[in-house]
C-alpha cells in the first residue's frame, strides 16, 4: 500500500503518470470483434497552433467521453492528428524566410518546400505536446496528419473522382480574394464585421439626352469596371430608357440599360450598377445578359492598367481620387453615411475582394441533398438540436466551393495540362506526357483548400481508400466534438463527404460547446489582453483542476465563464480529495482486505452511502449518455465533498475507534469501497489525481483507466434505509443550522424531544443524534402534547425538534427568525395556490407536475402550521 504524500502536487505527479499510461499503450485501441468500438476523431488543431483555451475545452470534452467509454468495455478509440494549414503555415514560413532577406520565388517550388517541411518538422509537435499536458488519451500510435502519405493519397482519390463526375470543373467564376494572404478563400472563410461606411449617390448620363440615371454605391472604385445598369423590366419610371445606353463617367465609356429582375424596383432608386468582375450578384446578371467583364483590381487591391490614371493606385486611394473627380464633373449628387456587413478574411482581418477568377471549385448542390437528409431523418443528430438550423440554412443556399488557393504548402492539384495540344488530365498519380499528342505535361500551380482535405477526416485517418481492417471497424465513427463555429467550415464538409465516397454518414452524433469566455462574459482576443494561457494554468493549479473548470457548469452549444474563483475552487476540490483519502489510508491497517462486509454487517449509514452511490452510478451515466458533460461531474464532486468528505467520513470517525474490531473493520471496508468506486465516477473529469489515488489503495489493479465502470445494481440499492438516513441527516442539518444561527458552542449539548411518525428511522439514529445534533438524550413521540415553555423548535419535513435551549439563546432573535421562516412559508402558500387555482394551467400542464405543486403546497402549509405553534411557544 503506497504512501500519499502530505500535499498533493500536480507538477510532481502528472508527467509521470501519463509517462505510465503511454509506456503501458492503454491508450492504444485495436479491433476487437468481442467489443463494441466507439471512435472519436479530434478535430485537427494546425500544426502551427498552440493550446489555447477553445483546445483545451475540445479535447477535455472529447477525452471525457473516450475515458467513460473505455471503461464500460468498448474499444475506444480517440484518434489524433493535426492539419498543415495552408495560409497560416505559409505565412509563418515567409515571415521566417523574409528575416532572411529570401522570397519563394527566390527558393523555387520545391526550395520553399523543402522549407516548410522543416518548419513543420522543428515545430509541428509542438500542440501535440501540449494536448499530452492536458491529459489526452489519444492512441497516438495513430496520429495522423493532413499531409502524410495516406492522407494525401485520400485526398487525390476524391479530386479525379468528383472531377470523372462533373462534380470538380475549373471556371471563371467570383470567388472572395485576400489582398493580404493573395489566395482565394471560400465563402465558409469570410467573416463579415459591421463597418462605418458611405452611400455615394452617382449620376450616370443617358447617352443622347440630358437626363441622369442616379444610384448608390458602397464602393466607388469599381465603377471604373462597370459594363452596364440595370433596371427592373416593370418599373414604369424607366420604361422609355428600355435598350438605351449611359456614359460611364470618368471613362466617358457607353454602356448598356439592361433590364433584370434582379433590381429591387423599392430600394432606393430602383437602379443598379452592374460590375460583373467584382460583385456575385453583378457577374451574375452579366452571364444573363453576356456582358464583358473588366477587372479593376488585381491581386494586391491596387488598380489595375485598364483604369487610366488611376492604375497603380491602392483601392481606398484611388477612392478617394475617384470620388473627387465625380464630384469635380458634377457626377457626384449626395454622400450618405452608412453602416454595412463588410467580408474579412478569417485569417489576416483584411477586407477581401469579391473578384472573377479562374479557379477550381466543387458543384455543391449535388452533395448538399443527401447531406442535408441525412440531419433531417436522424441518422446524425446535432447536441443541442437546434445546431441544426444553423447548418441547414448554410447547405440549403450553399454556392459551388472554391477549392484552390494560391499557395505552394499544401495539395498540389492533381490536374496537368498540355501546351501542345490544349489538353487538360486529372490523374491520382503523377503524369508528365499527354496521353493524348506525347507532349510534355505541367501541372497546375495552386494548392487545394485546406478543408478540402479535412472533409475527408473521419475516414481517411482509418485507412481510407484502402480497405483496412480499422475502417471496417471503426467507421463510421460516434461522436464529434466541436465548436459552433465550424459547423459550415467542416462539420458539413464531412458529413456529404462521408456520404459521397463511403455510402456512410461520417458520425451519429455532432456535440457542439460554446466559447470559453473570460470573467466578465468577453471573448478572449489579443486586441483586449484577456487571453489565458493554458498552459500556466496547468503549471500552476494542475491539468485535473483546469480540466475540471472547463467542465462544471457547461451546457452544450453554451459558452462558459472562465474566472480565477472557478480555477481555484477545482484546486481546492482536489485538496479536498487527497486529504480524504489521505485520512483514510492512515485508519488502515498493513493486512487490510479490501471488500464490502456482509449486508448483514452494514449499519445504516454505511447502507445510506453505499445507496446513494449505486443511484449516483445510474445518473451519472445516464447524464453522460446525454452529453451532459457538465451535470454529470458537478453530481460527482457533490457527491465525493459534501456526502461522502463532509458527512461519510465524519459518521464513520465513531466507528473507527469503537472497542469492536469488526465494527471498526466494516467502517474501514466502506470507505474505501466508496472511495474506489468514486475515483472511477471521477475518473474522465480528473484522470491524473483519481490515477494516483487509485494505485494506493489496497486491491486496486494497475490503472484506473481499464477498470469497470460503476453501474446500478439492485445489490446496493437500500432505498428505504437511504430514505431513513435522509430524515435523520435533514434534521440534523436542521439543529447544526438554528445552533449556528445562534450562536450555541457545540460543547453545549441538550436534551431533546422529536415529534416524528417516522419514529423507527429515528430510533436507528439515535447515535448520530447524539453525536451530531449534539443530544445528551432524545425522546420520541409521534406526538408531543407537553410544555414547550422555553423550547426552541426544530422543524423538517419528517420531524418538529423540541429543544430546550432558551436560556442558550436571546428570545428576540429566535422569535425574528421563526417570524422570517413564516413569511417564507406564506409566500410558497400563496405562489403554490395561485399556480392551483389558475385553471389554464391545471388543464395544460402535465398531471405529474400539477401533483407536484398539490404537494409543496401541503407541505408550506404544514411547515406554518409548526413555525406559529413555535411562535407561539415562545409566548
Amino acid at each position: 500500500m503506497k504512501e500519499l504524500e502530505k500535499l498533493y502536487d500536480p507538477a510532481r505527479v502528472e508527467d509521470d503518470i501519463y509517462a505510465f499510461w503511454l509506456n503501458g499503450g492503454y491508450f492504444h485501441t485495436k479491433a476487437d470483434k468481442n467489443k463494441k468500438p466507439y471512435t472519436i476523431v479530434m478535430p485537427p488543431p494546425n500544426v502551427t497552433g498552440q493550446l489555447h483555451m477553445g483546445h483545451a475545452m475540445d479535447e477535455t470534452w472529447q477525452d471525457i467521453l473516450i475515458r467513460y467509454k473505455r471503461m464500460q468495455g468498448y474499444a475506444a478509440l480517440w484518434v489524433p492528428g493535426t492539419d498543415h494549414a495552408s495560409i497560416a503555415t505559409e505565412a509563418k514560413v515567409v515571415a521566417k524566410m523574409k528575416e532572411e532577406g529570401l522570397t519563394k520565388e527566390m527558393l523555387g517550388r520545391e526550395g520553399f518546400l523543402e522549407r516548410a517541411w522543416a518548419w513543420k518538422n522543428q515545430y509541428g509537435d509542438r500542440i501535440v505536446s501540449q494536448l499530452k499536458k492536458l491529459g489526452c488519451s489519444c492512441d497516438w500510435d495513430r496520429e495522423r496528419f493532413t499531409m502524410d502519405e495516406g492522407c494525401s493519397k485520400a485526398v487525390l482519390k476524391v479530386f479525379k473522382y468528383l472531377y470523372d463526375k462533373d462534380l470538380i470543373y475549373r471556371g471563371e467564376r467570383i470567388i472572395n480574394w485576400c489582398p493580404h494572404c493573395k489566395t482565394s478563400i471560400s465563402d465558409a472563410e469570410v467573416e463579415y464585421e459591421d463597418q462605418e461606411g458611405s452611400f455615394w449617390h452617382l449620376k450616370y448620363p443617358i447617352v443622347g439626352t440630358d437626363e441622369f440615371l442616379v444610384l448608390a454605391t458602397t464602393r466607388p472604385e469599381t465603377m471604373l469596371g462597370d459594363t452596364a445598369v440595370a433596371i427592373h423590366p416593370d418599373d414604369e419610371r424607366y420604361k422609355h430608357l428600355h435598350g438605351k445606353k449611359v456614359l460611364l463617367p470618368l471613362l466617358n465609356k457607353e454602356i448598356p440599360i439592361v433590364t433584370d429582375t434582379y433590381v429591387d424596383m423599392e430600394f432606393g432608386t430602383g437602379v443598379v450598377k452592374i460590375t460583373p468582375a467584382h460583385d456575385p450578384n453583378d457577374f451574375e446578371v452579366g452571364q444573363r445578359h453576356n456582358l464583358p467583364i473588366v477587372k479593376v483590381l488585381d491581386e494586391t487591391a491596387h488598380m489595375t492598367a485598364d483604369c487610366g490614371k488611376y492604375a497603380g493606385m491602392d483601392r481606398y486611394e484611388a477612392r478617394k481620387a475617384i470620388v473627387a473627380d465625380l464630384e469635380a464633373g458634377g457626377y457626384l449628387e449626395k454622400i450618405e453615411p452608412h453602416a454595412h456587413n463588410v467580408g474579412t478574411c478569417y485569417r489576416c482581418g483584411t477586407t477581401i475582394e469579391p473578384m472573377v477568377s479562374k479557379q477550381w471549385f466543387v458543384r455543391m448542390v449535388p452533395l448538399a441533398g443527401p447531406a442535408i437528409d441525412a440531419v433531417r431523418d436522424g441518422r446524425i443528430k446535432f447536441v443541442p438540436e437546434r445546431f441544426d438550423k444553423q447548418y441547414y440554412h448554410w447547405m440549403e443556399n450553399t454556392r459551388d466551393w472554391c477549392i484552390s488557393r494560391q499557395l505552394w504548402w499544401g495539395h498540389r492539384i492533381p490536374a496537368y495540362y498540355c501546351d501542345a495540344c490544349g489538353e487538360v488530365h486529372v490523374s491520382d498519380e503523377p503524369m508528365t506526357t499527354c496521353p493524348k499528342c506525347g507532349g510534355a505535361l505541367r501541372q497546375d500551380e495552386d494548392t487545394l483548400d485546406t478543408w478540402f482535405s479535412s472533409a475527408l477526416w473521419p475516414f481517411s485517418t482509418l485507412g481510407w481508400p484502402d480497405k483496412t481492417e480499422d475502417l471496417d471497424y471503426f467507421y463510421p465513427t460516434n461522436t464529434l466534438v466541436t465548436g459552433y463555429d465550424i459547423i459550415t467550415f467542416w462539420v458539413s464538409r464531412m458529413i456529404f463527404s462521408g456520404l459521397e465516397y463511403t455510402g456512410k454518414v461520417p458520425f451519429d452524433t455532432v456535440l457542439i460547446h460554446g466559447l470559453v469566455r473570460d470573467a466578465q462574459g468577453r471573448k478572449m482576443s489579443k486586441s483586449l489582453g484577456n487571453g489565458i494561457d493554458p498552459l500556466e494554468i496547468i503549471a500552476q493549479y494542475g491539468a485535473d483542476a483546469l480540466r475540471l473548470t472547463l467542465v462544471l457548469g457547461s451546457t452544450p452549444g453554451n459558452d462558459m465563464r472562465f474566472s480565477d474563483e472557478k480555477i481555484k475552487a477545482s484546486r481546492n476540490f482536489a485538496n479536498k480529495l487527497w486529504n480524504a483519502t489521505r485520512f483514510v489510508m492512515m485508519n488502515l491497517p498493513e493486512d487490510f482486505q479490501a471488500g464490502l462486509p456482509a449486508a448483514d454487517k452494514l449499519d445504516l449509514s454505511d447502507k445510506w452511502i453505499l445507496s446513494t452511490l449505486n443511484n449516483l452510478a445510474r445518473t451519472v451515466t445516464d447524464n453522460l449518455d446525454k452529453f451532459e458533460l457538465g451535470l454529470a461531474a458537478q453530481k460527482v464532486q457533490d457527491f465525493i465533498w459534501e456526502v461522502y468528505c463532509d458527512w461519510y467520513i465524519e459518521i464513520a470517525k465513531v466507528r473507527l475507534n469503537s472497542t469492536d474490531p469488526e465494527e471498526a473493520d466494516n467502517a474501514r471496508k466502506v470507505l474505501v469501497y466508496v472511495l474506489t468506486q468514486a475515483l472511477k465516477l471521477l475518473h474522465p473529469f480528473m484522470p491524473f489525481i483519481t490515477e494516483e489515488i487509485y494505485r494506493a489503495l489496497p486491491g486496486t489493479s494497475e490503472t484506473i483507466m481499464t477498470e469497470q465502470w460503476p453501474v446500478f445494481t439492485e445489490e446496493l440499492n437500500y432505498a428505504a434505509e437511504e430514505a431513513d438516513f435522509e430524515k435523520l441527516m435533514d434534521y440534523i442539518k436542521a439543529v447544526r443550522t438554528i445552533r449556528a444561527e445562534m450562536n450555541v458552542h457545540p460543547a453545549k449539548r441538550s436534551s431533546m424531544i422529536i415529534e416524528t411518525s417516522e419514529t423507527e428511522a429515528f430510533h436507528r439514529g439515535g447515535d448520530y443524534l447524539a453525536k451530531f445534533a449534539f443530544a445528551t438524550d432524545v425522546t420520541l413521540t409521534e406526538k408531543y402534547t407537553g410544555d414547550t415553555a422555553g423550547m426552541v423548535q426544530v422543524i423538517t419535513h419528517a420531524a418538529r425538534g423540541f429543544i430546550p435551549m432558551m436560556e442558550l439563546i436571546d428570545r428576540e432573535k429566535e422569535l425574528a427568525r421563526l417570524n422570517k421562516e413564516k413569511a417564507g412559508a406564506e409566500k410558497e402558500i400563496g405562489m403554490f395556490s395561485r399556480q392551483l387555482s389558475n385553471e389554464g394551467f391545471v388543464n395544460k400542464a402535465p398531471a405529474n407536475v400539477v401533483e407536484e405543486i398539490r404537494q409543496k403546497l401541503a407541505r408550506a402549509q404544514e411547515k406554518l402550521a409548526r413555525v406559529e405553534e413555535s411562535i407561539a411557544a415562545l409566548g
